[in-house]
């Protein structure tokens, strides 16, 4: 992700199709925006990416190394316009490239429990269920329940065969 994808995410962010499944739901200013890029952007911990399909921005991923030992957490959202299908195609080659280029061991990631559209992905992709955080989110009206995720660098390349045939 570059400085010029900036106002790309942030419309794909404020989306109700996007935001509805965030923790922070709020309307995320321009300003609001381009500070949490100046802070993540130059902290080799994180890798922010743009996932394209034929040169067309269709996706965001971040992921956030957690010190030594190749464990990083993920977090992504296809573009409200995406086509279908993008979601596979942006979680094959972000795993790949958590799993190829970063050489990592273990990658986790949570979403809401209403959020089934995640939950399908992350089984899809071979990540197993670790665990239910219950009434763990607030909303703002009510209490929701988290799922975490975690798929380990020998499962994916079985899991990646899987989706791609």
């Amino acid at each position: 992700m570059e400085e010029f994808d900036l106002d790309c995410v942030l419309q794909w962010r404020n989306s109700e199709h996007v935001r509805r499944y965030m923790y922070t739901r709020h309307q995320i200013q321009a300003d609001e925006h381009r500070a949490w890029f100046s802070r993540k952007s130059i902290d080799p911990a994180w890798h922010l990416l743009i996932f394209e399909q034929d040169r067309v921005p269709q996706g965001y991923v971040s992921i956030h190394v957690a010190g030594p030992g190749g464990v990083a957490e993920w977090g992504f959202y296809a573009a409200p316009d995406a086509p279908k299908g993008a979601g596979k195609a942006l979680g094959i080659d972000a795993l790949d490239h958590c799993f190829s280029t970063l050489r990592l061991q273990r990658v986790w990631g949570q979403c809401l429990a209403s959020n089934l559209a995640s939950v399908r992905l992350h089984e899809r992709m071979g990540f197993s269920r670790e665990g239910e955080l219950r009434n763990h989110h607030f909303n703002g009206q009510t209490y929701e329940n988290v799922f975490w995720f975690g798929i380990l660098a020998y499962e994916w390349p079985q899991a990646r065969t899987r989706l791609l045939t």
